[in-house]
């Protein structure tokens, strides 16, 4: 991979360079962004490119600008195998990363480098850091050890202490905001269930609604299974310490309920963004506002059945809802009292 392998993230991609070119490049940079994945390549591209050996361009101040992706440093990096990259992930399934973790991170990285130029250090989901890790982090951040290079990476900026997001560069790498296919899929069948249901307030279709809910995040969730597992360098290599490999499966359960609450996020937002269409509908607002105009059908039955108000009651449930599952609630449970508030 190289930076032209990475169209979806060009202008932050672009700044980036620019700032290689001109050997600025800073001593600690926070990557926010929807998809971790792309926050992740990002990361390992910066990473293999400062410590490439054989880089096709170097700018002025020396740094290297590309990275030649075949050298035994870029190879051995984009394989999570250097001595001077150093990834930190949450290795529990409560996703936190704890205050030991952050403390090996910092003796690492206060080590001269092995045989590369930078130690490179990447907090993966740094959002969960826990309160003593993160201000065990402070410090290092505020006097970083010469040549070395921390990386933070995160969906939930907001989640960070405002310590942390003051001391590195921000940048920010779109995601893809338009839903795939399962999504479309489900939020198309719900609508139409939707329309076909009485306006009374029998159960029944309550759950019904329920049941499609929870059937697509059980898709959902073995969506997440298989996109950790692809990415993770347990599926890679084989022939690793039994503690290494213990960790990297201990790494993917937390980056497992990571992916799986990112994408329920994604789901409910879909479904909010749907609601909202009703509300519009019922203020008699014109089509062309719709967020979802595929479902303009759909979307006016159900208007006509309810008042603005009750409209926007359904939008705010879903706000409560998505707000109580980032806690740590019975997510079952908070679904199924959300399906029996909604105004059908």
């Amino acid at each position: 991979m190289a930076w032209a392998d990475l169209p979806e993230a060009l202008q932050s991609v672009g700044l980036l360079r620019r700032s290689l070119e001109r050997g600025r490049l800073g001593h600690a940079y926070l990557f926010s962004g929807e998809s971790p994945d792309l926050l992740e390549r990002v990361a390992r591209e910066l990473a293999t490119t400062v410590n490439c050996t054989s880089p096709p361009s170097r700018s002025p101040a020396g740094l290297a600008v590309e990275a030649c992706g075949s050298c035994s440093s870029c190879r051995r990096i984009r394989q999570g195998l250097h001595p001077d990259v150093h990834w930190l992930r949450a290795e529990s399934k409560s996703r936190v990363i704890r205050v030991d973790q952050v403390r090996d991170l910092i003796h690492s990285i206060q080590l001269k480098p092995t045989e590369s130029p930078l130690k490179v250090g990447i907090l993966v989901a740094a959002d969960r850091l826990h309160v003593n890790a993160a201000n065990a982090f402070l410090k290092t951040l505020e006097e970083p050890p010469s040549r070395s290079l921390l990386i933070l990476l995160t969906t939930e900026p907001d989640q960070l202490l405002e310590t942390i997001l003051s001391r590195c560069l921000r940048l920010v790498f779109p995601g893809n905001d338009a839903p795939d296919s399962p999504q479309k899929d489900w939020i198309y069948s719900l609508a139409s269930s939707l329309r076909t249901e009485a306006s009374n307030k029998s159960l029944l279709p309550r759950y019904t609604l329920l049941d499609r809910l929870l059937q697509h995040l059980t898709a959902v969730r073995a969506a997440s299974e298989t996109a950790v597992a692809e990415r993770s360098p347990g599926s890679k290599h084989k022939d690793v310490e039994p503690s290494l490999r213990e960790q990297w499966e201990e790494e993917a359960k937390a980056a497992t309920e990571a992916e799986y609450r990112l994408r329920r996020r994604r789901s409910l937002q879909l479904l909010q963004w749907w609601l909202r269409d009703v509300w519009l509908c019922t203020t008699g607002q014109s089509k062309d506002l719709l967020a979802l105009p595929d479902l303009a059908y759909e979307t006016e039955v159900v208007a006509g059945r309810l008042s603005p108000h009750r409209a926007l009651a359904n939008i705010q449930l879903l706000e409560e809802t998505q707000q109580l599952l980032e806690s740590n609630v019975q997510e079952a449970l908070v679904l199924e009292v959300a399906m029996l508030r909604l105004e059908l």
